[in-house]
């Protein structure tokens, strides 16, 4: 046999060996991408569903109201009108956009006619205040102060 052939022959096996190594090595890293994208799509998906079930914890349970269930106090959204809340609710939100500016609960409560004077009186009307809050209806300045949603 040709020894310059035999010596081409090596040399071309030699090369297809280190080919055939580098595509083993990249074979096992496309491998172990796969499984760190496998797990990190297990994670997303139960991150999503952990998610959905604390939005469905979080939002408010509807009252009743003649048999049938009712918000009492529903979000605030383009379809909802202000004349569907509460009298006090509507009252609260009346003296809020008749400040001057953004007002502290004690402002509210003179407005409307609570004595302010009695804690007992005061926290009811913030709590409903807070409540205005979590559906949009109002908006908490830092300070504690309530102005309304634009």
């Amino acid at each position: 046999m040709d020894p310059e052939l035999l010596e081409r022959i090596t040399a071309r096996r030699a090369e297809l060996d280190e080919l055939e190594e580098q595509l083993a090595k990249q074979l096992a890293e496309v491998r172990a991408e796969r499984n760190e994208l496998a797990v990190a799509e297990r994670v997303l998906e139960r991150v999503r569903e952990q998610l959905a079930d604390e939005r469905a914890s979080v939002t408010p349970a509807p009252g009743q109201v003649g048999g049938r269930a009712v918000m009492l106090i529903p979000h605030r959204t383009s379809s909802v009108e202000e004349s569907t809340l509460p009298p006090d609710d509507q009252r609260i939100l009346a003296a809020v956009r008749q400040a001057a500016g953004p007002v502290m609960a004690r402002q509210v409560g003179d407005a409307l006619g609570i004595d302010v004077s009695v804690r007992a009186k005061l926290e009811p009307l913030r709590g409903k205040l807070v409540r205005l809050v979590d559906r949009g209806w109002l908006h908490k300045l830092p300070d504690a102060r309530f102005t309304t949603c634009l």
